[in-house]
Protein backbone atom coordinates (compact mmCIF):
# COMPACT_ATOMS: atom_id res chain seq x y z
CA UNK A 1 0.00 0.00 0.00
CA UNK A 2 1.30 3.78 -1.11
CA UNK A 3 2.13 5.36 2.11
CA UNK A 4 2.29 8.95 0.34
CA UNK A 5 -0.67 10.85 -0.41
CA UNK A 6 -0.62 11.21 -4.24
CA UNK A 7 -1.65 15.18 -5.45
CA UNK A 8 -3.11 14.80 -9.14
CA UNK A 9 -1.47 18.48 -10.89
CA UNK A 10 -3.02 19.21 -14.03
CA UNK A 11 -2.35 22.32 -16.65
CA UNK A 12 -4.18 23.30 -19.33
CA UNK A 13 -2.64 22.40 -22.82
CA UNK A 14 -2.59 26.05 -23.84
CA UNK A 15 1.07 26.92 -24.72
CA UNK A 16 3.72 25.81 -22.41
CA UNK A 17 2.85 28.12 -19.44
CA UNK A 18 0.49 26.49 -17.44
CA UNK A 19 2.93 23.70 -17.46
CA UNK A 20 5.92 25.23 -16.76
CA UNK A 21 4.58 27.41 -13.52
CA UNK A 22 3.48 23.66 -12.20
CA UNK A 23 6.87 23.14 -11.88
CA UNK A 24 8.47 24.85 -8.58
CA UNK A 25 4.90 23.18 -7.31
CA UNK A 26 5.35 19.71 -8.27
CA UNK A 27 9.15 20.04 -6.82
CA UNK A 28 7.77 21.56 -3.67
CA UNK A 29 5.40 18.94 -3.23
CA UNK A 30 7.87 16.05 -3.23
CA UNK A 31 10.14 18.05 -0.88
CA UNK A 32 7.42 17.57 1.40
CA UNK A 33 6.83 14.10 1.15
CA UNK A 34 3.77 13.88 -1.38
CA UNK A 35 3.57 11.45 -4.90
CA UNK A 36 2.62 13.69 -7.96
CA UNK A 37 0.80 12.25 -10.73
CA UNK A 38 0.34 14.63 -13.94
CA UNK A 39 -2.14 14.74 -16.50
CA UNK A 40 -2.31 17.29 -19.28
CA UNK A 41 -1.39 16.52 -22.95
CA UNK A 42 0.25 17.35 -26.16
CA UNK A 43 3.77 19.78 -25.54
CA UNK A 44 2.82 20.67 -22.13
CA UNK A 45 2.80 16.48 -21.48
CA UNK A 46 6.03 16.63 -23.17
CA UNK A 47 7.72 18.92 -21.53
CA UNK A 48 6.66 17.97 -17.70
CA UNK A 49 8.19 14.10 -18.58
CA UNK A 50 11.23 15.55 -19.65
CA UNK A 51 11.23 17.44 -16.15
CA UNK A 52 10.25 14.40 -14.21
CA UNK A 53 11.06 11.03 -16.18
CA UNK A 54 10.07 8.84 -13.16
CA UNK A 55 7.20 10.51 -12.37
CA UNK A 56 3.38 8.80 -13.37
CA UNK A 57 1.74 10.76 -16.41
CA UNK A 58 -2.06 10.22 -17.40
CA UNK A 59 -2.38 12.06 -20.96
CA UNK A 60 -5.79 14.16 -20.35
CA UNK A 61 -7.40 15.94 -23.47
CA UNK A 62 -7.31 19.37 -23.69
CA UNK A 63 -10.31 21.82 -24.82
CA UNK A 64 -9.26 21.54 -28.86
CA UNK A 65 -9.48 24.72 -29.44
CA UNK A 66 -8.93 26.75 -32.49
CA UNK A 67 -6.98 29.70 -33.52
CA UNK A 68 -7.66 32.17 -36.07
CA UNK A 69 -4.92 33.17 -37.94
CA UNK A 70 -6.51 37.08 -38.43
CA UNK A 71 -5.92 37.61 -34.66
CA UNK A 72 -9.97 37.64 -33.99
CA UNK A 73 -9.24 35.59 -30.48
CA UNK A 74 -12.49 36.93 -28.75
CA UNK A 75 -15.12 35.87 -31.16
CA UNK A 76 -13.24 32.96 -32.52
CA UNK A 77 -13.75 31.99 -28.08
CA UNK A 78 -17.39 32.95 -28.33
CA UNK A 79 -18.06 30.57 -30.85
CA UNK A 80 -16.75 27.80 -29.05
CA UNK A 81 -17.93 28.01 -25.88
CA UNK A 82 -20.12 24.64 -26.55
CA UNK A 83 -16.78 23.03 -27.50
CA UNK A 84 -15.51 24.26 -24.15
CA UNK A 85 -18.29 23.25 -22.01
CA UNK A 86 -18.35 19.44 -23.30
CA UNK A 87 -14.60 19.07 -23.08
CA UNK A 88 -15.02 20.31 -19.09
CA UNK A 89 -18.01 17.82 -18.23
CA UNK A 90 -15.97 15.01 -19.78
CA UNK A 91 -12.80 15.70 -17.94
CA UNK A 92 -15.16 16.34 -14.69
CA UNK A 93 -16.31 12.91 -15.38
CA UNK A 94 -12.87 11.55 -16.70
CA UNK A 95 -11.45 13.28 -12.81
CA UNK A 96 -13.33 10.67 -10.78
CA UNK A 97 -12.19 7.43 -12.15
CA UNK A 98 -8.59 9.07 -11.84
CA UNK A 99 -9.01 9.20 -8.79
CA UNK A 100 -10.32 5.93 -7.99
CA UNK A 101 -7.86 4.12 -10.27
CA UNK A 102 -4.68 6.10 -8.70
CA UNK A 103 -5.57 6.59 -5.46
CA UNK A 104 -5.63 10.11 -5.85
CA UNK A 105 -5.85 12.31 -2.43
CA UNK A 106 -5.72 16.20 -4.00
CA UNK A 107 -5.78 17.96 -7.38
CA UNK A 108 -4.04 20.87 -8.57
CA UNK A 109 -6.00 22.49 -11.70
CA UNK A 110 -4.03 24.72 -13.88
CA UNK A 111 -7.42 26.52 -15.12
CA UNK A 112 -9.06 23.23 -16.08
CA UNK A 113 -12.61 23.75 -15.16
CA UNK A 114 -13.67 20.49 -14.74
CA UNK A 115 -10.99 19.13 -12.11
CA UNK A 116 -13.40 19.66 -9.21
CA UNK A 117 -14.81 16.47 -7.32
CA UNK A 118 -16.15 16.04 -3.61
CA UNK A 119 -14.31 12.91 -3.21
CA UNK A 120 -10.96 14.75 -2.42
CA UNK A 121 -9.44 18.42 -1.82
CA UNK A 122 -9.35 20.14 -5.33
CA UNK A 123 -7.56 23.19 -6.09
CA UNK A 124 -8.13 25.41 -8.88
CA UNK A 125 -4.80 27.82 -9.73
CA UNK A 126 -5.19 30.64 -11.80
CA UNK A 127 -4.04 34.44 -12.33
CA UNK A 128 -6.83 35.79 -14.37
CA UNK A 129 -10.31 36.28 -12.05
CA UNK A 130 -11.56 39.10 -14.04
CA UNK A 131 -11.76 37.73 -17.66
CA UNK A 132 -10.80 40.66 -20.25
CA UNK A 133 -13.41 40.78 -22.78
CA UNK A 134 -14.35 43.39 -24.83
CA UNK A 135 -17.96 42.01 -25.09
CA UNK A 136 -20.14 40.07 -23.00
CA UNK A 137 -18.06 40.59 -19.67
CA UNK A 138 -20.06 40.12 -17.15
CA UNK A 139 -21.32 36.69 -19.12
CA UNK A 140 -18.06 35.95 -18.92
CA UNK A 141 -17.37 36.68 -15.85
CA UNK A 142 -20.27 35.04 -14.23
CA UNK A 143 -19.17 31.66 -15.69
CA UNK A 144 -15.59 32.06 -14.79
CA UNK A 145 -16.95 32.48 -11.62
CA UNK A 146 -19.18 29.56 -11.28
CA UNK A 147 -16.91 27.00 -12.25
CA UNK A 148 -13.88 28.65 -9.66
CA UNK A 149 -16.44 28.08 -7.16
CA UNK A 150 -16.84 24.39 -7.64
CA UNK A 151 -13.28 24.10 -6.21
CA UNK A 152 -12.56 23.61 -2.66
CA UNK A 153 -9.87 26.92 -2.93
CA UNK A 154 -8.22 28.99 -5.79
CA UNK A 155 -5.03 29.83 -5.82
CA UNK A 156 -3.52 33.57 -7.23
CA UNK A 157 0.40 33.02 -8.31
CA UNK A 158 0.58 36.76 -7.15
CA UNK A 159 0.46 38.96 -4.42
CA UNK A 160 -2.40 40.86 -3.11
CA UNK A 161 -0.42 43.74 -4.38
CA UNK A 162 -1.21 42.57 -7.80
CA UNK A 163 2.57 44.00 -8.73
CA UNK A 164 2.64 41.40 -11.72
CA UNK A 165 -0.84 40.80 -12.64
CA UNK A 166 -2.10 44.13 -12.12
CA UNK A 167 -6.20 44.09 -12.40
CA UNK A 168 -6.43 40.93 -13.87
CA UNK A 169 -5.86 39.08 -9.90
CA UNK A 170 -8.34 41.25 -8.38
CA UNK A 171 -10.10 38.84 -6.01
CA UNK A 172 -12.66 41.71 -4.83
CA UNK A 173 -16.06 40.47 -4.08
CA UNK A 174 -15.35 36.47 -5.63
CA UNK A 175 -17.45 34.31 -4.32
CA UNK A 176 -15.24 31.79 -3.13
CA UNK A 177 -12.01 31.63 -0.91
CA UNK A 178 -9.09 33.18 -2.63
CA UNK A 179 -5.73 32.89 -1.70
CA UNK A 180 -2.45 34.60 -2.85
CA UNK A 181 0.21 31.98 -3.48
CA UNK A 182 3.12 34.57 -4.27
CA UNK A 183 4.53 34.52 -7.75
CA UNK A 184 5.56 31.35 -9.13
CA UNK A 185 8.93 30.26 -11.21
CA UNK A 186 11.05 27.15 -12.22
CA UNK A 187 13.83 29.46 -12.45
CA UNK A 188 16.74 30.42 -10.05
CA UNK A 189 19.84 33.73 -10.33
CA UNK A 190 22.63 32.53 -11.80
CA UNK A 191 25.85 33.94 -12.67
CA UNK A 192 26.32 34.05 -16.79
CA UNK A 193 28.03 32.16 -18.65
CA UNK A 194 28.30 33.23 -21.75
CA UNK A 195 27.03 37.00 -23.53
CA UNK A 196 23.76 37.24 -25.07
CA UNK A 197 22.29 40.36 -26.65
CA UNK A 198 18.86 38.49 -27.06
CA UNK A 199 16.88 35.48 -25.84
CA UNK A 200 13.85 34.98 -28.01
CA UNK A 201 11.12 32.59 -26.51
CA UNK A 202 8.45 31.25 -28.63
CA UNK A 203 5.03 29.57 -27.23
CA UNK A 204 1.94 29.46 -27.35
CA UNK A 205 -0.73 27.80 -30.24
CA UNK A 206 -1.08 27.65 -33.95
CA UNK A 207 -0.80 29.27 -35.93
CA UNK A 208 0.26 31.92 -34.31
CA UNK A 209 3.19 30.66 -33.20
CA UNK A 210 4.36 30.06 -36.44
CA UNK A 211 4.05 33.52 -37.53
CA UNK A 212 5.80 34.48 -34.84
CA UNK A 213 8.78 32.36 -35.26
CA UNK A 214 9.03 33.28 -38.69
CA UNK A 215 9.04 36.70 -38.03
CA UNK A 216 11.68 36.52 -35.72
CA UNK A 217 13.85 34.26 -37.16
CA UNK A 218 13.79 36.51 -40.39
CA UNK A 219 14.62 40.03 -38.14
CA UNK A 220 17.18 38.21 -35.95
CA UNK A 221 19.28 37.26 -39.06
CA UNK A 222 19.04 40.72 -40.18
CA UNK A 223 19.72 42.43 -36.83
CA UNK A 224 23.16 40.65 -36.49
CA UNK A 225 22.53 40.59 -33.14
CA UNK A 226 23.83 37.17 -30.86
CA UNK A 227 20.49 35.54 -30.20
CA UNK A 228 19.33 32.45 -29.32
CA UNK A 229 16.14 31.37 -30.68
CA UNK A 230 13.87 28.82 -28.64
CA UNK A 231 11.55 27.66 -30.83
CA UNK A 232 8.74 25.47 -27.89
CA UNK A 233 8.88 22.64 -30.02
CA UNK A 234 9.29 19.81 -27.53
CA UNK A 235 8.52 17.14 -29.71
CA UNK A 236 12.03 17.77 -31.70
CA UNK A 237 15.95 18.26 -31.10
CA UNK A 238 16.99 20.30 -33.49
CA UNK A 239 19.84 22.82 -33.44
CA UNK A 240 20.68 25.28 -36.26
CA UNK A 241 22.86 28.29 -36.35
CA UNK A 242 22.89 31.00 -39.47
CA UNK A 243 24.93 33.43 -39.20
CA UNK A 244 24.80 35.21 -35.34
CA UNK A 245 21.24 33.49 -34.74
CA UNK A 246 21.01 30.55 -33.16
CA UNK A 247 17.62 27.86 -32.77
CA UNK A 248 16.64 25.37 -30.86
CA UNK A 249 13.73 23.43 -30.74
CA UNK A 250 13.40 23.26 -27.22
CA UNK A 251 15.68 23.67 -23.99
CA UNK A 252 15.35 22.17 -20.09
CA UNK A 253 14.34 24.10 -17.89
CA UNK A 254 18.00 24.47 -16.41
CA UNK A 255 19.57 25.12 -20.01
CA UNK A 256 16.37 27.73 -20.62
CA UNK A 257 17.26 29.38 -17.17
CA UNK A 258 20.94 29.88 -17.41
CA UNK A 259 20.43 31.41 -20.97
CA UNK A 260 17.81 33.61 -19.64
CA UNK A 261 20.35 34.57 -17.58
CA UNK A 262 23.13 35.07 -19.96
CA UNK A 263 20.57 37.09 -22.56
CA UNK A 264 20.73 41.25 -21.89
CA UNK A 265 16.96 41.35 -23.44
CA UNK A 266 14.42 38.40 -23.27
CA UNK A 267 11.76 38.93 -25.93
CA UNK A 268 8.27 36.78 -26.11
CA UNK A 269 4.88 36.83 -25.77
CA UNK A 270 3.53 38.43 -22.62
CA UNK A 271 1.92 35.06 -21.15
CA UNK A 272 1.87 35.25 -17.44
CA UNK A 273 4.30 32.56 -17.02
CA UNK A 274 6.64 34.22 -19.07
CA UNK A 275 5.99 37.69 -17.12
CA UNK A 276 7.18 35.83 -13.73
CA UNK A 277 9.78 33.22 -15.00
CA UNK A 278 11.41 37.51 -16.43
CA UNK A 279 10.36 39.33 -12.88
CA UNK A 280 11.96 36.25 -10.99
CA UNK A 281 15.43 36.80 -12.86
CA UNK A 282 15.30 40.51 -13.04
CA UNK A 283 15.87 40.73 -16.97
CA UNK A 284 14.89 43.33 -19.39
CA UNK A 285 12.25 42.26 -21.76
CA UNK A 286 10.20 42.96 -24.81
CA UNK A 287 6.90 41.64 -25.04
CA UNK A 288 4.69 40.89 -28.58
CA UNK A 289 1.29 39.90 -26.70
CA UNK A 290 -0.45 36.52 -29.36
CA UNK A 291 -3.02 38.76 -31.60
CA UNK A 292 -6.55 39.11 -30.30
CA UNK A 293 -5.61 37.24 -26.78
CA UNK A 294 -6.71 39.52 -25.03
CA UNK A 295 -5.02 38.96 -21.36
CA UNK A 296 -1.71 39.18 -23.09
CA UNK A 297 -2.32 42.65 -24.41
CA UNK A 298 -3.23 43.59 -21.10
CA UNK A 299 -0.24 42.77 -19.54
CA UNK A 300 1.90 43.88 -22.35
CA UNK A 301 0.02 47.26 -22.44
CA UNK A 302 0.45 47.33 -18.22
CA UNK A 303 4.27 47.12 -18.19
CA UNK A 304 4.87 49.09 -21.06
CA UNK A 305 2.69 51.86 -19.00
CA UNK A 306 4.82 51.53 -16.49
CA UNK A 307 7.86 51.31 -18.08
CA UNK A 308 8.57 47.99 -16.58
CA UNK A 309 9.00 46.23 -19.96
CA UNK A 310 8.94 47.40 -24.01
CA UNK A 311 5.86 46.15 -25.98
CA UNK A 312 5.05 45.92 -29.36
CA UNK A 313 1.99 44.72 -31.73
CA UNK A 314 3.25 41.48 -33.95
CA UNK A 315 2.26 43.41 -36.75
CA UNK A 316 4.57 46.19 -36.23
CA UNK A 317 7.56 44.18 -34.85
CA UNK A 318 10.71 45.84 -35.01
CA UNK A 319 13.35 44.12 -33.48
CA UNK A 320 16.39 46.77 -33.41
CA UNK A 321 13.98 49.20 -32.81
CA UNK A 322 12.51 47.46 -29.84
CA UNK A 323 16.08 46.00 -28.79
CA UNK A 324 17.17 49.64 -28.40
CA UNK A 325 14.00 50.61 -25.94
CA UNK A 326 14.71 47.76 -24.07
CA UNK A 327 18.21 48.08 -23.04
CA UNK A 328 17.44 51.39 -21.90
CA UNK A 329 14.55 50.42 -19.54
CA UNK A 330 15.28 48.90 -15.91
CA UNK A 331 15.07 45.33 -15.58
CA UNK A 332 11.08 43.45 -14.85
CA UNK A 333 11.59 42.52 -11.35
CA UNK A 334 9.71 41.55 -8.23
CA UNK A 335 9.94 40.59 -4.68
CA UNK A 336 6.75 38.54 -4.69
CA UNK A 337 8.32 34.76 -4.70
CA UNK A 338 8.09 34.15 -1.09
CA UNK A 339 5.51 31.55 -0.82
CA UNK A 340 4.47 29.79 2.39
CA UNK A 341 4.21 26.22 1.41
CA UNK A 342 3.53 25.21 4.47
CA UNK A 343 0.48 26.99 5.35
CA UNK A 344 -0.68 26.08 1.44
CA UNK A 345 0.09 22.51 1.57
CA UNK A 346 -2.16 22.02 4.75
CA UNK A 347 -4.78 21.54 2.71
CA UNK A 348 -3.64 17.63 1.33
CA UNK A 349 -2.28 17.07 4.98
CA UNK A 350 -5.39 16.86 6.62
CA UNK A 351 -6.46 13.42 7.31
Amino acid sequence: MNSKKRILIAPLDWGLGHASRCIPIARVLEKEGFEVIFATSGRPLELLIKEFPKNDFIKLEGYNITYPKNGQMVMSMLSQLFKIWKSIRKEHIQLQQIIDDYDIDGVISDNRYGLYSKKVPCVFMTHQLKIQSPIFYETLQNINFKYIHKFDECWVPDSNTHYLSGQLSNAKNTPFKCRYVGALSRFEKLEKTENLDILAIISGPEPQRSIFEELLKKQLIASKLKALLVLGKTEENKVEKIGSLKLVSHLSAKSLNQQMVNADVVISRSGYSTVMDIAKLHKKAIFVPTPGQTEQLYLAKYFYDKNMAFAMHQNELDIQHAFQKAENLSPLTSDNFEVDWYDLLSLFKSE
